[in-house]
């Protein structure tokens, strides 16, 4: 949430009191930043999985790629190598006696602030034999780091998806550069993940994930910047003014992923067989319109607050979705919640703590001033499960969790004593009675065939 994309900003001076009060509590008593939890209400498929999780990390180097940052206007495009800090999540084999559960070490949007983060991986466990799995990718916003949606990796792998989270160069807390890098970048570097981990899975790569992965079933996921980088990986192509906004990257270097351009038209990306947006920033400042969104033809999955402020609600990121008129494409919407809407992990106890020079700033990158932020990760894990579901593993049945009565308000519970459900219960699919309030999932059929 804030005034830069995925960004922050301060609720006011209830909120500062709040985080004073709460900053004097025992640290114990707050919570331990754990990033899997789970309410009693949490709906039924945030769930974890049947699989034991692990996870490494990883580096990948992205030889001679553009660089936005020594290019100069009116001169030819400096070329450096881009390199990559990765985190990927997998199904694995403990070894006998092993225990579910590992730390992440990281900071916090504070970069001088380090944390520990607590989840249910073992790191660097044996990836699990058997058959390759469909890859998910994962891309935060600007500023975050490949820890931001940890919550939603670990989940998708205990349901035996591969999830690969991406620390973008020069967007990250730690190294945040100008944000004509990130413009460029995003959907490069989303592409250039799938490409490294198809080289890892490779037979005979000598890599860990070889053989383990299917990267010809692909779901990508992108919040704020990342949601920016999606729409134009699957076919959303800038509009060719865009090139020339301020901060913009030089020379028009944009034009290469602008709507109309041969090359990028050519290149999609058969992989990726859906997508979730949650928050996309751009379409609010003008980088897309009705031609270049009519590009998309991936399946899409929408996900914001409606009063989003950073990437705008009616005219952000629910207008992508009615102008991606050419997707199969779901909304959903948490309702008075802001630009955190679903994607952060929990705010960090160390990010309760009120710094006067902040104004509490490192916890409003997480918290959301509505919703509380593990409900709001239980639903997206439950709809992003159902999405991937379908898409990386042919589920028709988990279509039925996303075919429910847009208006979470306007669903009826009618279960009798015994559990059977009644006619005229129509209430949205594995949530509990009254926990569909405050939540809207829309769906528009494509209006061409793929």
């Amino acid at each position: 949430m804030g005034l830069t994309p995925g960004g922050v900003r301060v609720f006011g001076r209830a909120v500062a009191v709040c985080a004073i009060l709460v900053a004097a509590a025992p640290l114990s008593a707050r919570q331990d930043n754990r990033v899997d939890g789970r309410t009693p209400t949490a709906p039924e498929l945030s769930a974890p999985g049947p699989f034991a999780v692990g996870v490494r990390t990883l580096t990948a180097v992205d030889r001679d790629r553009v660089d936005v940052l020594k290019t100069k206007a009116g001169q030819p495009a400096a070329r450096a190598d881009r390199t990559f800090t990765l985190e990927a999540w997998y199904p694995a084999t403990l070894a006998a006696g092993q225990a579910p559960g590992g730390e992440y070490r990281t900071t916090t949007r504070d970069p001088g602030v380090a944390i520990v983060l607590v989840g249910r991986a073992v790191r660097d466990a044996a990836p699990m034999a058997g058959a390759a799995a469909p890859l998910v990718v994962i891309s935060h916003g600007y500023p975050g780091n490949r820890l931001l949606l940890t919550h939603l990796a670990e989940h998708l792998a205990t349901r035996g998806y591969v999830v690969v989270s991406i620390d973008h160069p020069e967007s990250t807390y730690t190294d945040l550069q100008a944000f004509a890098s990130t413009l460029y970048n995003r959907a490069l570097d989303q592409r250039f993940v799938i490409d490294e981990v198809g080289r890892w899975s490779a037979p005979g790569s000598g890599h860990a994930f070889a053989g383990r992965v299917d990267v010809s079933r692909t779901v990508v996921i992108g919040y704020s910047m990342g949601g920016y980088g999606v729409l134009n990986l699957v076919g959303g192509g800038y509009r060719r003014e865009a090139a020339s906004f301020p901060g913009a990257p030089p020379n028009q270097l944009l034009l290469d992923r602008a709507a109309g351009t041969p090359a990028y038209e050519q290149a999609r990306d058969t992989r990726v067989k859906a997508a979730v947006a949650i928050g996309p920033w751009g379409m609010q400042v003008g980088y897309w319109d009705a031609a270049g969104l009519a590009g998309v033809r991936t399946p899409m999955l929408f996900v914001a607050g409606s009063v989003d402020d950073v990437s705008g609600y009616e005219k952000g990121t629910r207008a992508i979705f009615e102008q991606t008129v050419n997707a199969d494409r779901y909304l959903l919407t948490f309702v008075n919640a802001n630009h955190n809407a679903a994607a952060p992990i929990p705010a960090p106890a160390e990010a309760y703590r009120f710094s006067e020079a902040q104004k509490s700033f490192p916890f409003t990158h997480y918290a959301d001033p509505v919703w509380d932020t593990v409900r709001m990760n239980n639903i997206l894990q439950h709809v992003v499960t159902a999405w991937v579901d379908v898409h990386l593993k042919d589920d028709a049945a988990k279509r039925s969790y996303l075919a429910v009565v847009p208006q979470g308000r306007d669903a009826v519970w009618a279960i009798d004593r015994d559990g059977v459900a009644q006619a005229t219960h129509t209430y949205w699919k594995g949530f509990a009675r009254g926990t569909a309030v405050g939540l809207m999932l829309e769906h528009r059929a494509p209006a061409t065939s793929r």
